[in-house]
């Protein structure tokens, strides 16, 4: 287009989106205690059948270990409320700290992994690992959601989450934001 001048500046390839879902990835097996990760490399694959991703650092992760094994876990989906254990979740390991103790956040068992879904988030989703792709620094999980749980307190009359309970935010430039303002609902551009 002739005429159009921008003020772009060129950096070198960066894994810059935003905002990013910040979840609690919640891990387990047989004979071990179940451990907590932070993880903000999430998002949607699929939608018939419903397949999510996380995405892990393979190397020095105790979680990476135990979703490898297993084949399973859960992701549970915090409020804004929350943000603090969150990141405490993110900044020590499971193998020398229990996450569950230190945060005073509540196990439950899920329905059908053995991974625990956690009480106090109202989102959960229950996940089994159909692939696992090689990506580099990270491994990416991709699963099937077998169940996705809600706590009653989060649902509208409809019965659908409501956003404005859930708070939901996300990851930014090493910072955490919160997600707030409704900008508009699916096919509002096309509404006179």
């Amino acid at each position: 287009m002739v005429g159009i001048t921008t003020n772009k500046v060129m950096k070198g390839p960066a894994t810059v989106l935003f905002p990013i879902p910040t979840v609690l990835v919640t891990t387990g097996r047989e004979n071990s205690k179940p451990n907590i990760i932070t993880i903000a490399w999430t998002g949607v694959m699929n939608s018939e059948p419903p397949v999510v991703y996380v995405s892990v650092r393979s190397q020095g992760r105790y979680s990476y270990r135990l979703i490898k094994e297993s084949g399973e876990y859960v992701i549970n989906f915090p409020t804004a409320g929350q943000a603090k254990l969150v990141d405490y979740c993110g900044t020590v390991s499971g193998e020398q700290v229990d996450k569950f103790k230190e945060t005073g956040l509540t196990p439950v068992p899920a329905t059908y992994v053995k991974a625990p879904l956690i009480a106090e988030c109202p989102v959960n989703l229950e996940c089994k690992v159909r692939q696992v792709i090689t990506l580099g620094s990270h491994d990416a999980f991709i699963a099937d959601v077998l169940a996705v749980h809600y706590n009653e307190d989060i649902l509208n009359e409809k019965g659908h989450p409501d956003l404005e309970k859930i708070r939901p935010y996300g990851y930014c430039l090493n910072e955490y934001r919160q997600m707030s303002d409704k900008l508009g609902s699916f096919g509002y551009s096309k509404k006179a």
